[in-house]
């Protein structure tokens, strides 16, 4: 299952968590940053099932497209 570090009151993070249900993608949401890479970035997609850790929103936005639809 998808994961995604994230903040309730990060913009960034909402535009994420809205493609994420508009794909109809079941994720965890958790609070703060992945303590796993060392950033203090948010927000963090962790995919373990590919095993992928993408990190900006574009990316993050550009990977859900690419690996899950458009």
């Amino acid at each position: 299952m998808l994961e995604l570090y994230q903040d309730e009151t990060c913009p960034e993070c909402a535009r994420v968590r809205t493609r994420l249900g508009e794909l109809k993608l079941d994720f965890i949401a958790r609070q703060g940053p992945l303590e796993a890479t060392g950033r203090p970035d948010l927000p963090v997609l962790v995919d373990p099932e590919k095993g992928m850790v993408v990190t900006e929103v574009d990316d993050i936005l550009a990977y859900l497209a690419e690996t899950y639809g458009a």
